[in-house]
């Protein structure tokens, strides 16, 4: 289902996406934006998911400014590399690369697109949302939101948090998002973080269902024609 292409970002930066493609016409497009272990096979089944339920949905290495090629797993030295290189990213210049997507999608579909993240990419979404001009944005455990908090969104967000998320304290979520930002749904899962993913451990298949389902019936609010 899906393809390889190189963008280029604002600042000349090319770049690896990767692209799925609807069977029919695209209502939308939407940016999947990674987790800390590059656009790995999870992800691009992710985007390939997303293109079934009718996006143009396009997932950028947001790794290829530190190092080309990067795809990961969820143990041991992968998870430690993992960590390693998203600790070098740097939210402005990844941002450019997320901004490249969402011209693409719009480019590609001549309609309106979102953007969706997951870990990494949930933080990269609420950045997104505040400084860039998606239609719509979801993020999953962000564990950046806590720190941008601050920053006002510019379009319709929804956010997913799991409640054993041992990296992100609801606390933290309720005293510095939810009360600066009472307008946006906020959910919290019997879960941990990467809650998601199904290569790992804490993949929570329930959990992952109701908040695809949310995101879904949120994101087809705001980007169907």
């Amino acid at each position: 289902m899906g393809e390889h292409v190189k963008l280029r970002a604002f600042d000349e930066h090319e770049f690896d996406a990767y692209v799925a493609r609807p069977a029919g016409e695209p209502f939308a497009g939407l940016v999947v934006v990674q987790e800390a272990f590059g656009v790995n096979s999870h992800i691009r089944s992710v985007t390939d998911g997303f293109a079934r339920d009718g996006f143009l949905a396009v997932a950028p290495a947001l790794f290829d400014r530190i190092e080309r090629g990067v795809e990961l797993g969820y143990t041991g030295d992968d998870m430690q590399k993992g960590i390693a290189i998203a600790r070098q990213v740097d939210p402005a210049k990844a941002l450019l690369d997320v901004e490249a997507a969402l011209d693409y999608a719009r480019r590609e579909t001549g309609k309106k697109a979102g953007v969706i993240g997951y870990c990494l990419g949930g933080s990269m979404a609420w950045l997104a949302a505040t400084r860039l001009h998606p239609d719509a944005a979801v993020g999953y455990y962000g564990g950046m939101v806590i720190k941008f908090a601050g920053e006002t969104p510019r379009a319709p967000v929804m956010l997913h948090f799991g409640l054993e998320d041992q990296h992100i304290p609801k606390a933290d979520i309720d005293e510095k998002v939810a009360r600066a930002h009472p307008e946006i749904p906020i959910y919290w899962y019997q879960a941990g973080h990467g809650f998601n993913c199904n290569d790992r451990a804490s993949y929570n298949p329930e959990a992952a269902r109701l908040a695809r389902q949310r995101s879904l019936e949120f994101l087809k609010k705001h980007l169907a024609p």
